[in-house]
């Protein structure tokens, strides 16, 4: 049976979804409400792609379950931000979840049914060594991470996810886009071998474990 949804909300729980309780302000403020309505919050979850360990796949939380985990941390969330926030919520998460099987492509996943997320953790708090980096470099710092910890076939597989934002070309645009740049942690042997794989197979054009290569942002 599917149940709850990707990311950590602070603890995992029947309601926890892919963004953590930390991170809800600045989502909110990337979507400033100029439309107001005093239409109701919906109570519909959508199904995501992203499979679990256990059965079934991770759920999306609903408008009213997303505007209820921001007024319980007192964020001060906006009822009317809801129908904005929740779709790019899901839609962000589920390109992430894209990017983690580029890097799992062809690595033995699809003999025991594909690769699942096994549980998560959101560390908005937590610069990665790559984010500080880039931030001292002169790019802007990513406004949430994530670690996934990802199954393929018995062997667990770390996933770092940064976060980015930035806006649509054109000196008056106003569209925010979000940039991810996803890959796997350099904890173990395996995920060194995956980005060791990534860097030689970009430069010489093969892969050892035959993946495709996955894209890497930010730019």
């Amino acid at each position: 049976m599917a149940e709850k949804c990707p990311v950590d909300h602070g603890k995992q729980s029947a309601d926890s979804c892919p963004v953590d309780h930390e991170a809800r302000t600045t989502w909110a403020s990337l979507f400033p409400n100029k439309n107001p309505s005093t239409a109701p919050l919906s109570t519909e979850r959508e199904l995501s792609s992203i499979p679990r360990a256990s059965d079934g796949n991770w759920v999306y939380p609903s408008e009213a379950q997303f505007f209820a985990a921001m007024a319980r941390k007192n964020h001060n969330p906006q009822a009317t931000d809801m129908k904005t926030i929740v779709p790019i919520h899901n839609a962000v998460n589920e390109r992430a979840w894209t990017e983690v099987t580029k890097w799992e492509a062809g690595r033995g996943g699809e003999s025991c049914g594909g690769v699942k997320l096994v549980n998560f953790k959101g560390r908005p708090n937590d610069m990665t060594p790559k984010a500080r980096l880039m931030t001292f470099l002169g790019y802007s710092a990513p406004f949430d991470r994530h670690d996934w910890i990802v199954d393929r076939c018995g062997t667990r597989v770390r996933y770092v996810i940064d976060f980015y934002t930035g806006r649509g070309a054109g000196p008056s645009s106003n569209d925010v886009s979000f940039y991810l740049d996803v890959r796997p942690a350099l904890d173990n042997w395996e995920g060194v071998r995956m980005r060791l794989d990534n860097v030689f197979g970009g430069l010489f054009g093969v892969k050892s474990s035959g993946a495709t290569s996955p894209s890497q942002s930010p730019s």
